[in-house]
Formats: structure tokens, sequence, C-alpha cells
């Protein structure tokens, strides 16, 4: 099985800075971290790997510092890296990041199975996994806390929402966002830091990518930018849908126009 893990670099301080000018966050001289729920997928791959065979591959979209970190993730067990870096992509939204991500793994390799966190702690947008399977045309199921089964064609998942357990069958290749409940990530490995200290992390800049238009990466790809940040506020009453994609989406839609949300 071909599983790839998308991990990211996230300020390791809540004390964050907003550039006035452009709405991005200032990263530089930032300290830095893998995202906490990034450790959560990176241990979903390796328990997959385990379980069905095959390779690990993780990817990230950042600066080239965020090497340090792919070396991390070797020392989890991954077996191969990359960092998606240039300044084509820099300032990127989740529409820009998610299609900079999408057109990163269709250029380094196949895939039978995409796993994300189902957030970052800088953005908490929980949107850049299923954005990702848009872009590449593949199922998608979010929120997800067990891997109830899984085999060459197909793999079974549990997704939690408020109070239940959803089961969800899907094709391969998918892609999943996961619950940090899913399992409890392993530690980086010494003797593994010792095995791959010489092993590169591969760096893919915007010259390898298939499409070239530079108006589709980065601030010029951005539909949106921050105006300011801050907790939601929680509701109950959830809807449940079912039917096919294109209904459900005619159906949120519908329920969007008659709230003025469109």
């Amino acid at each position: 099985m071909k599983i790839v893990v998308c991990i990211k670099q996230v300020p390791g301080t809540s004390q964050v800075e907003i550039d006035p000018e452009t709405g991005v966050l200032k990263r530089d001289g930032a300290a830095a971290k893998i995202n906490p729920y990034d450790l959560y997928a990176l241990e979903t791959a390796m328990r997959l790997k385990e379980r069905c065979g095959g390779t690990v591959t993780a990817v990230t979209m950042g600066p080239p510092q965020a090497e340090a970190m792919m070396k991390e993730a070797y020392m989890m067990g991954v077996d191969q890296a990359y960092v998606f870096t240039d300044r084509t992509f820099a300032g990127a939204d989740v529409l820009a990041t998610s299609y900079t991500l999408a057109q990163g793994i269709t250029s380094i390799c196949d895939y039978d199975i995409i796993i994300c966190g189902k957030q970052t702690t800088d953005g908490d947008t929980a949107q850049v996994g299923p954005a990702m399977a848009e872009y590449l045309g593949i199922p998608c199921a979010a929120w997800v806390g067990e891997i109830a089964d899984v085999d060459d064609a197909s793999v079974t998942v549990g997704q939690d929402f408020v109070n239940v357990r959803q089961l969800a069958k899907m094709k391969l290749p998918c892609l999943l966002t996961v619950e940090k409940d899913i399992y409890t990530p392993r530690l980086p490995s010494y003797r593994l830091k010792a095995a791959t200290k010489d092993r590169k992390v591969e760096m893919i800049t915007f010259a390898e990518f298939k499409d070239q238009d530079v108006t589709h990466y980065g601030l010029k790809g951005s539909a949106t930018s921050v105006e300011r940040i801050f907790p939601p506020e929680s509701h109950d009453g959830q809807i449940f849908m079912d039917g096919s994609a294109e209904q459900i989406a005619g159906d949120l839609a519908d329920i969007f126009a008659e709230r003025k949300y469109m």
C-alpha cells in the first residue's frame, strides 16, 4: 500500500503575529514544531504500513527550514520525505495551499491513501484535507477516529461527530483526516535517527510542478485573507444528509440561500 501523510510546521508558541498588510501569519524567526494533530496522522500512516505493508511518504509545504521537521518524520519511520518550497507558494490560504499540496503529491508519487491531521493549530480551518481530495478527484472522510477495516481496494472508517460515530466505506484511492483519539503517537526513535541521518529530504520547487500558472499559488491564488481571529460559537442541531455529492451540495446551497449566507 502506498501511503502519503501530510504534515505541517506550525509556530511553537501561542505568541504569533499577523502581517497587517497581507493578513498572513509572520513565521520568520518564530520557533516551530510539527502540528500536533499531524502526529496522529503520522501514527495512522505507520499503523497502516505495519498492517498492510507498503511505503509511507511524508510531504509538507513550507520554507526550506522545514527540512528539520521532516528529519523528525524519518525518526518515526517514514520511508521518504518531501518539502514543497518556493517563494511562489508564500502567503497561501486554504484554497491555494490545498491546490499546491495536490499538485505536489501528483508530481512525486502514486498513492492509495492520503492522511492528514484533522486541522492545524495555526489556521484551525480543517478544510485543507477535504479541499485536496476535491482537487485530486478522490473520496474523503473527515474526523476519522477509527480504521475499522482496510484491504487493497477499500477502507472502512469511523467518523466522529457530536455524540455519533458513523461508519463509512470508501474505495481507494482516498483521503482521510484523523482525530487525535485514533492512536497514541509514537516517540521519535534514536535508532532510526542513526539509521536515517544521511537520508535526504527532497526539496520540490514550483519549476517541477505540472501547472505553471502562478495565479494558482500563494497570495495570487488565494481567495481569502485573515481579518481577525476569534473562537467560534458552539451550536446544537446538527443536520445529517444522505445522497450523492451533487444532491448534498444542492441541499446545502438551498440552506445557505435560505439563511442568506450566499
